[in-house]
């Protein structure tokens, strides 16, 4: 089984209001894709409520291998998901282990 971990960082110039926005729809985009892609086995989206560290958003899956992932990462919906959070990132960092 794999772990992918990825973190972002929004854009510093948004809003309080237009932050919020963002990581709710991507959050709901997320959350509605193990109903699409069926390789997915877990899936979660969590917001920092640190001020004081870099990272705003943590998404955080499990599959059962690497062809898995790159199953999900190529699948059409997620792609969507990701177009519409990449305008109002300026940092991303991923990890992906075995369990």
């Amino acid at each position: 089984m794999l772990k992918h971990i990825v973190l972002f960082q929004l854009k510093p110039e948004l809003t309080e209001e237009q932050r919020q926005a963002v990581m709710d729809n991507f959050k709901n985009g997320i959350m509605a894709l193990p109903a699409i892609i069926p390789e997915i086995q877990s899936i979660a989206v969590n917001f920092n409520c640190n001020p004081a560290e870099q990272w705003d958003i943590c998404l955080e899956s499990t599959f059962a291998s690497l062809e898995a992932l790159d199953i999900y990462a190529q699948h059409p919906a997620h792609k969507a998901v990701g177009a519409e959070l990449r305008p109002n990132i300026c940092g991303r960092s991923c990890v992906d282990y075995i369990l």
